[in-house]
Parts: C-alpha cells; structure tokens; sequence
C-alpha cells in the first residue's frame, strides 16, 4: 500500500485501467469505488488513483460534484503541485508559442491538452485572461498567477470566472483582476487586422483566437470582393478579409457592443468607410438582405455553440443547416461561403452533411475546397475529443 498524505482513490474492476496508463485524462464517476470518505473529499482535492491491483496511477484531481470525478494532474503519483510545478508547464508552453507567433497574441493554456485540465489562459500581449474551470485550478489559482508572471513577465492578469463550464464544477462567478488591471480594449494584431479586445466585458476572454487560420484562409479569397460576416462578434472575418484586400465588409451580430468593437477596429486599420455592421438576430438580418436583392462574392457564419453538447446535437444539427440554407442563398454564382461550428459534439461528418443539405436546399451546388480547425495554439488532446471541436468548412457556390 502507498504510504502518503494524501487521499487514495481506486479504480472498479470493470474500469479500463490501460485507458488511463495511454494517457485518457478524465475518470468519471460510476469508474471509481466511492464510498462515505471519497464522497465527502473537497473539490479540487488532490488524491492519487489506484489500479485495482493497487498500483498508482498518477496524481488527480477530485471533484465527487462532478461527472467528471477525478481529473489527470500528473502521471508521477508523487508530484507537488506549487508554483516551480506549475513554472515547468507554462515555459514548456510558452517554447512552443514563440516558436509559432512573432508576437504575444494567442491561446497560451489550452486545458488538458497543455496539461492543466481545466485551465483556460488567453494572453493579450502584457495581459492574461485565466479561466479556471475545474475545481483544482481554481483552489491554487495564487501559485498559478504567480507562475504564470514568472515565465511570461505579463504584468495585468485577469480571473475569468463566467462560464457553463464553472457552474458544473460548483464554482462561483466571481470575475475580477489577480495582477494589475486594464480599462480599455486592447489592440491585437492578427493576419494584418486589427482586433480591440475588451477583456472584462467580451464574450470568453475576449477575442476568439480560435480562427486565426481559417480568418487567414478566407482573406485569400477576399482580395476586391464583397464579404459578409455573420456572427461577426467583433469583426473576426471581416476584418480578416479587408485586411487581404476585400473593397467592403458588412458584419451581423445580436451584440451592439462587439459591432462596436468591430467598427474601432477597423477604423483603427483606416478601413472605416469600407465596414458596415448590422445589428439584429442573424436569420431575421439576412432574410432582410435577400429581400433586398443583396448578395456578396464571399459570405462567412461563425455561429455560437448550437449543440453543446451530446443531447442538444440534433437540435444544433438542424440550426447549422438553417444557417448554411440562409448563408448560401446570399452568395454570388461564383463565390465563396464558410460555415464553421464550435461544438465539439457536431464531429466533422455530421456537421458536414447538415451543411450541404443547408447549401441544397437553398438551390445551389457546391465545391468544398477547404476544411479548417483551430490553429495550434490550441493542441488536440489525442484522447480527448472534446479539445478538438472547431471545423470551419469552405465551399464554392454556383
């Protein structure tokens, strides 16, 4: 038996330990013998997993709240978790982003995929957006502040505690600055364009960095064309594509405040009087430009998550089809048309097929040309299938 400090956890018989051995980061709750003492542990708390045949299995995290019950921490049993602990995760982090972007702009913590399940950090130059979305993260958030200082010298951080994601781990919603604090958005330069990211008021963290390729992918097909930007949040396409040499970008979004942030950006790029947004719900708004007799040579719709998760997947099916049927029609024979999703529970197939019959219902035929995913400041755990979960699909319509 191990002789440790802290909590010993174990394995049913019918669990798959080998899973766990290749690197399966979650453990859920019906794969773990729980009794009055596992239940009672606090979230967050740190215990080490057993095999059935009693050999550790690395350190996790507890959350008996959770579906997910334990969380991998470290495949060493006996690791300490403090600030050097955490030190050694972030310059491994930060090795592979300079390598990638010239400047410091970019997903820098993408969860279990960097090895810190849970913990979302975006960095906007000399700022930090942290999300801590598991329970463990979030009880030593001050050594994670402090490391995260330590290597990557940003002087403002910022705890993002909104989020779906929080709330089922049973954590508040207390946002608020850990290090310094910013007032105003900040400039982010990406793909030539210039985004404002307003970090305490933004949707997520503030910017999406997600799509920086596909932004990349569609500018190429925008030089002396008309675009339009469904979902625009805050000019995400079409900033991208004015920047690639589009001659006019209109952005759709519910936000009044994002199309702000859009029209800032692009006034600061000196495109002003080439950006026009429309604010309202994005099927009312097009259905409006169709009866108009409006189209565009390239049409881009980034929607929210239509299906977040499995039981809301053929709901969110049936809304991405409506959406490429809308898209579609809005397109010139000839042109160009991006659907893309972020719910990780629409694989690539199936998102692929509901988009297609949208484009087929809307009397067109297409060409795929392209597929996109997030770029690689957001790695793919290999097993784990919800860090993979942003498509981006790119067809040509006639």
């Amino acid at each position: 038996m191990l002789s440790t400090p802290l909590p010993v956890l174990r394995l049913k018989p019918k669990a798959d330990a080998r899973a766990i051995r290749h690197g399966v980061p979650w453990v859920y709750a019906d794969q773990v013998v729980t009794d009055r003492r596992t239940k009672s542990l606090k979230p967050g708390t740190l215990g080490i997993l057993e095999s059935t045949d009693r050999s550790p299995l690395g350190l996790f995290s507890v959350n008996p709240g959770s579906k997910i019950f334990a969380r991998l921490i470290d495949r060493d049993h006996n690791a300490i978790v403090d600030t050097p602990w955490f030190v050694e995760k972030f310059q491994a982090a930060l090795e592979m982003r300079q390598r990638l972007y010239a400047e410091p702009f970019y997903r820098f913590i993408h969860a279990e995929a960097d090895g810190l399940p849970g913990v979302i950090i975006d960095r906007f130059g000399d700022a930090a957006v942290v999300q801590p979305n598991a329970a463990w993260a979030d009880s030593l958030f001050e050594p994670l502040v402090e490391a995260l200082v330590q290597v990557t010298g940003v002087s403002h951080v910022l705890k993002n505690a909104n989020g779906r994601a929080r709330k089922l781990e049973g954590l508040d919603d207390q946002t608020g600055w850990a290090r310094g604090g910013v007032d105003a958005p900040i400039d982010v330069p990406m793909n030539g364009a210039i985004y404002k990211a307003d970090l305490t008021g933004g949707q997520k963290t503030g910017l999406f960095f997600d799509q920086r390729e596909s932004h990349a992918f569609a500018a190429r097909l925008a030089r002396g064309a008309s675009v339009l930007d469904i979902f625009s949040h805050v000019g995400g396409f079409g900033l991208a594509m004015l920047a690639g040499g589009a001659l006019h970008a209109t952005a759709i979004d519910g936000s009044q405040a994002a199309l702000d942030l859009a029209g800032e950006g692009a006034a600061t790029m000196g495109m002003q009087s080439r950006f026009a947004a429309l604010r309202g719900d994005a099927f009312k708004t097009t259905d409006n430009l169709l009866a108009e007799g409006r189209q565009f040579d390239v049409v881009i719709a980034d929607p929210p998550a239509f299906a977040p998760n499995r039981m809301g997947l053929q709901k969110g099916l049936r809304a991405y089809e409506r959406v490429a049927l809308h898209a579609a029609k809005l397109v010139v024979p000839g042109g160009y048309l991006g659907l893309c999703s972020c719910s990780h529970a629409a694989e690539l197939s199936k998102f692929r097929q509901s988009c297609i019959r949208g484009i087929g219902r809307a009397g067109r035929m297409a060409q795929l040309i392209h597929t996109g995913a997030a770029g690689p400041d957001h790695p793919v755990h290999p097993n784990l299938a919800e860090s993979s979960y942003l498509k981006a699909l790119f067809f040509r319509i006639q």
